[in-house]
């Protein structure tokens, strides 16, 4: 059977990003596990702000149908989230509201975010690591009945938290990331199998 898919999104476009850094060390762990990974910028998806009149006049966005289409072709998805007042970035959450909104072939609105798992990382430089944005994200998903993997990450301290040779220091930092790559991959092969 051809490897398990995995495409990576994070959450901010901003120059040095943490969670983009913390998307490239997840990137790593998830291809030493065996998967096949993506791993994009929603700056290559402009998308205008979610309104319900745009939608009806216009349509959806030709870049939501590209995004929707792109997550349609992986197994499983990681979103890495900056937190923005104690909630994932604007960035993040358009895009996420616009793929719920293509609907192709009949299929129900939402169908590509239900029919594969999905992992939640954050980094932030405060102590929580951005851990309140993957509340408010994870309980978001739920509202859409996405499967969340239980494992998620949240990397404290993001610009003290890299050795050197650009890995995290910590061990249980590097524990959990495996686990929740892991976690992602496992899950993922078993809803393709029940596809």
């Amino acid at each position: 059977m051809s490897p398990i898919k995995i495409l990576i999104i994070p959450g901010s476009l901003r120059s040095g990003s943490h969670n983009v850094r913390l998307a490239g060390t997840a990137m790593a762990d998830l291809v030493e596990a065996g998967a096949d990974v993506s791993l994009i910028s929603l700056g290559d998806f402009p998308l205008p702000i979610y309104d319900g009149d745009l939608e009806a006049t216009s349509g959806v966005p030709a870049e939501a149908v590209k995004l929707k289409r792109l997550i349609g072709i992986h197994h499983g998805v990681l979103l890495v989230s900056p937190e923005y007042n104690s909630s994932p970035p604007p960035l993040l959450k358009n895009a996420l509201d616009w793929v719920t909104r293509v609907r192709e072939r009949d299929e129900p609105f939402g169908h590509v975010l239900r029919s594969r798992p999905f992992a939640l990382a954050s980094a932030s430089t405060g102590r929580f690591g951005g851990a309140r944005s993957l509340m408010m994200l994870r309980l978001m998903l739920s509202g859409c009945r996405v499967t969340v993997i239980p494992t998620q990450f949240s990397l404290s301290f993001a610009d003290q938290a890299y050795d050197d040779m650009d890995r995290l220091k910590s061990v249980s930092d590097r524990d959990t990331l495996t686990a929740m790559a892991r976690q992602l991959i496992d899950v993922a092969e078993q809803m393709r199998q029940h596809d």
